[in-house]
């Protein structure tokens, strides 16, 4: 079987001398590993393409047997160029990259989360500014997109609208957000403020390419942030370590 689409590269390495592996996230495919044989070498076939973070339009066909993907041709859409530059910007992008391979990309979920990496992507090459936190925020937009991120507008336990209070406690267990009337003594959880509660709405609602403009303050990073962490890691349970997201 043979197809093109619309393809980031995410990841490349060789496995012979003049032979790469490709690691695609495809618009319509999801995620993707192919074999590119002479791709080191071939000018007529891949040239300029086989960068990590370019876009590009990916032509490829599965083997007789089904088992291998071998990419055919290549043609290239857009690279970064500030992203190449800045090695603070490309470990951003990494996190991304390993936290999109570790949740994984159902096939109904593909264009959404192509979607999402080519934005991240986007604002890691034209924003002046890149605050520490984005790649954070990504993680919990692409658990929306799968539908794991908590619901935070609303009390869980009472049902009041929690955009009027000026805190709000995220309840790590429940993977859900109270009004401080209705938190109890025992219960495992995170103050919010409504700067946090605002950022995560908004990161849920709006595209990547947009979050340059949330500047939160340190404060309300730090919170957002934290309660990130702890959704992912009781919910999803996936924590970083050694330069990957691990399976607790």
């Amino acid at each position: 079987m043979q197809w093109t689409d619309d393809a980031l590269v995410l990841r490349v390495g060789k496995f012979r001398e003049a032979d790469l592996w490709v690691r695609l996230l495809a618009r319509e495919r999801g995620l993707v590993t192919a074999f590119a044989f002479g791709g080191s070498r071939s000018r007529r076939r891949f040239t300029g393409c086989l960068d990590v973070f370019n876009r590009i339009r990916a032509s490829a066909a599965y083997s007789r047997d089904g088992r291998f993907l071998n990419l055919q041709e290549a043609t290239l859409l857009a690279g970064p160029e500030r992203l190449r530059r800045d090695w603070r910007r490309q470990g951003m992008a990494a996190n991304c990259v390993r936290f999109l391979e570790a949740m994984g990309v159902p096939p109904d979920n593909a264009g959404a989360s192509y979607a999402l990496m080519h934005g991240m992507l986007e604002l890691l090459e034209n924003e002046e500014s890149v605050p520490a936190v984005m790649p954070v925020l990504f993680r919990f937009r692409l658990a929306a997109e799968q539908g794991y991120a908590p619901e935070l507008g609303i009390c869980a336990r009472c049902g009041k609208p929690l955009s009027g209070e000026k805190e709000a406690h995220f309840l790590v267990s429940e993977g859900a957000a109270c009004c401080p009337s209705c938190r109890r003594s025992g219960d495992m959880s995170l103050s919010l403020g409504q700067e946090a509660l605002d950022v995560l709405g908004k990161v849920k609602e709006y595209s990547p390419q947009s979050w340059g403009r949330l500047n939160p303050s340190p404060e309300g990073a730090r919170q957002a942030a934290r309660l990130i962490d702890a959704f992912v890691r009781y919910h999803l349970g996936l924590e970083w370590a050694n330069g990957r997201f691990k399976a607790m």
